[in-house]
């Protein structure tokens, strides 16, 4: 009997899905060689058996639980649905422990139910199983940087795509929505700036082991053709388990090449067994523009036009001044209400079907989201997913099966032909109504360009995405274990843009050609992965190791068309309809990548540990010459707490540990074929002509990381403080290399001498500042200080990048003129010619302004009291970014709305003031040129962003119980609810964009 319970407290230790196959063996029942009912004939007859389940704080069962009677070797373990039976005596106690959770004790007496609700445990370090891509690490154990963010923090964010749901949670993670439209990729930058390339800076993204191209894709719209679509869009956020972003050398060399600027990696729900059950949640709400500028009414419009023109000693005429002469002076438009006005509802439907046993498990489930539109007219957003994970182990736990499946169908209606935002803010407030009498558009007699006839060129944008992979497992004994992973991704994804008769001014309708624009993208890659893991305990010295190999294709199809003269509306679109089909491009791209890596992980007593990975690459993005590399990495770390001398001199340190890393990693984020001779088709009959020169020693950028880390923790863990320093150099940037005219062409793609240098400090704090049996209070803090350096660059001054960068200076920077103020007599900007040559050129421009973050940071508060649930998290970033004017664009006086700035216009001698006189001449037109292009135009745009707010409560036991429900919950969430910023423009972020859309939902979540 004793063997027996020594036996079941070491298979608690070891995975739970082995714990599961052990007690179904025993079919949940004690550990005694005979029968209960059998024993209970031997014992006293005080002797009781107990029954009982082990739930969560949330009320959910735990399975694995080990029950003991304290002081005895008498013990069993809860059952799949947390369910355990006992024999015990009056007076005995009770003691229930399990991996993240208190330890649990409890005297039997005579109204002891047998039922009993565990908390998780503060010090979870260990517990906390963090991905690290190729093996599973902890909190604890970790020799690298790695952040998380868990489902639950995911959830309660109703967001599109997964990035924007890191926006504020991770230190050294910039994430930047570029606008509120839905489905528009993010940008996602890890540690810095790292490439000369603004599109180099883009991380390794992972999806359940299957490396995806998470490249935006293109899109025509006015919204999104800088952003592009996001193809993670297609992603069930409601299906993520969790995200980890790796950062270090440590973390990161084990993806060799491709680990340069950091790896993404998303990992998706999976079910460990239990009964079957359902999951729902649904949600509803709406989303509007969360900011607006403060613009000039019809009064103050007009009379900043009149002293235009009585400044400039002209005369308003139909041409100049159209909204003096020929439009209504009394009518008055807020076209941001007009516009971007706008309520989008919002429905999002989740549901979820799990179950199995000890052996076998799965999880199937599909969602639903539709959206709105904040501008005019019937545009829509709709989400379609659906999930699949099934995990088996067999019998002898020795063969493991684990295979996912994420379809995704998203359908996003858009339309190309009017710049909404723009318009809003620019339009005169007295400009002409929108329609005629009878319903069409009103074009005022040809005096301006309806903003709404871009509800006549509709745009259709969908994409379908599959990922899948099948991960196979077999145990050989003493250890070994070897393993194979199976990736396959298909996305595709189709724009269709149409160009109606109604988009038009009547008056042009007998010259106007409709016409029809279309692109097609497909991507397709596969990726298998045979491994091979070690895993041995030798005393105090453990030995963990892997080997592996890579082989992973990928193939893409760019083709886009475009179809004109079509006879009627209802044929747009129809390339067999049109009087002419033009292919724009077709081209057909195959990327193959091949690799072998390994990693060796030492640690001895659980106190000093070693981590070395290596990878070598080969890649068919480069020349024949430099196409295979070597990198790798060797992270350290020492827990110094476990130190006796700690210990005894520090006992309020409940853990410390010091961590550094060192090693390179590479990037070959640069267009496939870069390396090759390339030619195009001559506009005449058979002709070709060179447009890209051979360069067989193209290679890659090579990135060298260095970090120091301290973790620190203290009270039984309440409080736990992470503080990094990190220096990353990226070197041999991969680039165009300038050519003499006389060669025919203007570079080739080579390796750049330029080494770019990122630094930083991360600070990472979590307190847990008040538990109690009803009322608890958690803070998370992250904050970084950033500082990015273009620290070499031979010959820059013989480069087209003189114009660009400097020695010395940040990537993101402008080069300018020195703003010198507005001319006391001319009541203008001016701007100072450095040389003094007579003339503003580009060697005048000698002030340099950083355009980028100096620090930024968030804060994250959970206050739970009861049954109730408040979240809130708040996001920081301090930043300089170029002012409201230049997206103006407009010159103080012009035609054009503006800022109620600009009635601070200069007037006389001695004003003081930052506008210059109102005036549409040449002149003035010209110093505004100028000033745009000094240091004026750079501002202070750091905000404080209410990101977050989430409030729910669970129904009672007895309630849930009633209605026949395993668990209840309503919620209430609500995303982007006010900015504090100084910034005039729309967004502090993306500028002259739609704003982040301020969102609230309601909702439920059910467990059956």
């Amino acid at each position: 009997m004793k063997n027996n319970y020594r036996c079941c407290n070491i298979v608690v230790l070891i995975p739970l899905l082995c714990s599961f196959f052990i007690l179904g063996r025993m079919n949940a029942a004690p550990y005694f060689p005979i029968s209960s009912s059998e024993l209970l004939k031997f014992e006293p007859f005080f002797q009781q058996q107990i029954s009982g389940t082990v739930r969560d704080k949330d009320g959910v069962p735990i399975p694995g639980v080990n029950v003991i009677v304290q002081g005895s070797s008498n013990g069993t373990m809860t059952n799949l649905d947390g369910e355990y039976s006992i024999i015990a005596s009056v007076g005995d106690t009770l003691v229930f422990s399990y991996i993240g959770f208190k330890e649990f004790k409890i005297e039997v007496n005579d109204t002891f139910t047998g039922d009993v609700v565990l908390e998780t445990s503060v010090d979870a370090l260990d517990e906390v199983v963090i991905n690290a891509g190729y093996y599973n690490t902890t909190q604890r154990e970790r020799t690298g940087s790695i952040s998380r963010v868990s489902s639950e923090d995911i959830e309660q964010q109703p967001v599109i795509g997964p990035l924007d749901a890191l926006q504020g949670r991770m230190a050294g993670v910039e994430v930047e929505q570029p606008s509120g439209i839905r489905g528009a990729a993010s940008s996602i930058r890890i540690r810095g700036r790292n490439s000369l390339r603004l599109e180099g800076d883009q991380p390794l993204i992972i999806v359940d082991g299957v490396p995806i191209n998470a490249n935006s894709i293109s899109s025509i719209s006015p919204f999104t053709q800088n952003s592009g679509m996001d193809p993670l869009s297609t992603l069930n956020l409601s299906n993520i388990e969790s995200v980890e972003v790796l950062k270090d050398a440590d973390a990161t060399a084990i993806y060799g090449s491709r680990g340069a600027n950091g790896v993404v990696l998303i990992s998706t729900k999976r079910n460990k067994g239990g009964r079957t059950q359902f999951d729902a949640k649904i949600y509803s709400g709406f989303s509007q523009v969360s900011n607006r500028m403060d613009l000039l009414n019809t009064d103050q419009y007009l009379q900043v036009r009149r002293t235009a023109f009585e400044n400039d000693g002209a005369t308003p005429n139909e041409f100049n001044g159209r909204e003096l002469v020929l439009w209504d002076q009394n009518r008055e438009t807020d076209w941001q209400e007009e516009l971007l006005g706008g309520t989008s509802p919002i429905t999002d439907i989740n549901m979820v079907v799990s179950g199995g046993n000890e052996r076998t498990s799965f999880r199937l489930g599909g969602s639903y989201r539709k959206e709105g539109s904040v501008f005019p007219g019937d545009f829509e957003y709709n989400k379609v997913t659906a999930n699949l994970s099934l995990h088996h182990q067999s019998k002898d736990n020795k063969f493991g099966l684990d295979f996912t499946a994420n379809y995704g169908v998203d359908h996003n209606q858009l339309f190309f032909g009017s710049n909404f935002v723009r318009m809003a803010v620019t339009l005169p407030p007295n400009a002409p109504e929108l329609y005629n009498e009878d319903g069409s558009l009103n074009w005022a007699d040809n005096s301006w360009t309806n903003p709404l006839n871009g509800l006549f060129k509709p745009q259709d944008i969908e994409s379908n995405n599959l990922l899948s992979n099948l991960r196979l497992t077999y145990n050989l004994g003493n250890g070994l274990e070897i393993k194979s992973s199976f990736g396959y991704s298909n996305l595709i994804s189709g724009e269709l843009t149409k160009n109606l008769i109604n988009g038009f001014n009547p008056v042009t309708w007998s010259y106007v050609s409709l016409f029809s624009y279309h692109t097609d993208t497909r991507r397709k890659s596969w990726i298998i992965e045979p491994q091979l893991t070690y895993n041995k305990q030798f005393g105090d010295f453990n030995v963990n190791g892997i080997v592996g190999l890579t082989l992973q294709n990928n193939q893409d199809n760019y083709l886009t068309m475009e179809g004109t003269g079509y006879n009627d509306d209802s044929l747009v679109g129809n390339l067999s309809a049109a009087d002419q089909v033009r292919v724009h491009s077709d081209q057909e791209i195959n990327y193959k990548y091949a690799a072998i890596f390994g990693r060796i992980g030492l640690d001895w007593k659980k106190k000093y540990y070693l981590n070395i990975t290596g990878r070598k690459d080969g890649s068919s993005r480069f020349g024949p010459n430099k196409r295979i590399a070597n990198f790798g990495a060797v992270g350290a770390a020492w827990i110094f707490s476990e130190e006796a001398f700690i210990q005894y001199n520090l006992p309020f340190l409940s853990f410390g540990k010091l961590r550094s890393s060192y090693g390179t990693t590479g990037s070959d984020q640069i267009p496939d074929y870069g390396f090759m001779d390339t030619y195009e088709v001559t506009d005449g009959p058979g002709g070709l002509y060179p447009t890209r020169l051979y360069n067989p020693d193209f290679s890659w950028e090579i990135n060298r990381k260095l970090e120091v880390a301290l973790q620190l923790g203290f009270i039984e863990d309440r409080i736990n403080i992470e503080i990094n320093w990190y220096k990353n150099r990226s070197s041999n940037q991969l680039t165009g290399y300038p050519l003499p005219a006389i060669t025919g062409f203007s570079s080739v793609l080579a390796n750049l001498p330029a080494t770019i240098e990122n630094s930083g400090w991360e600070l990472v704090l979590d307190a847990l500042n008040i538990e109690s049996k009803d009322f608890s209070w958690r803070t998370s803090l992250n904050f970084t200080i950033p500082r990015n350096k273009l620290i070499a660059f031979d010959n820059l001054e013989l480069t087209p990048y003189r114009q660009t960068y400097r020695v010395g200076e940040p990537l993101s920077i402008a080069l300018l003129y020195k703003y010198e103020g507005i001319n006391s007599e001319t009541g203008r900007y001016e701007v100072a010619d450095v040389n003094e040559d007579g003339r503003l050129d580009f060697n005048d421009r000698t002030e340099t302004a950083f355009l980028g973050r100096k620090y930024y940071g968030g804060i994250q508060n959970t206050v739970k009291f009861k049954n109730f649930n408040l979240g809130f998290l708040f996001e920081y970033i301090n930043q300089n970014k170029h002012s409201y004017l230049l997206d103006m664009a407009n010159t103080p006086g012009a035609y054009g709305n503006n800022s109620t700035e600009i009635l601070k216009a200069w007037t006389q001698t001695g004003d003081q003031t930052n506008i210059q006189q109102l005036s549409t001449s040449t002149l003035s037109s010209s110093s505004f040129s100028n000033a745009m292009l000094s240091d004026k135009m750079i501002e202070d745009a750091s905000f404080l962003r209410l990101k977050t707010l989430s409030l729910s409560y669970q129904m009672p036991e007895t309630f849930v119980d009633r209605i026949g429900l395993k668990q209840m919950v309503l919620y209430l969430h609500g995303q982007n609810l006010f900015t504090l910023t100084n910034y005039l423009g729309l967004d502090p972020q993306g500028g002259m964009v739609v704003p982040p859309m301020r969102t609230i939902t309601s909702g439920l979540r059910l467990t059956l």
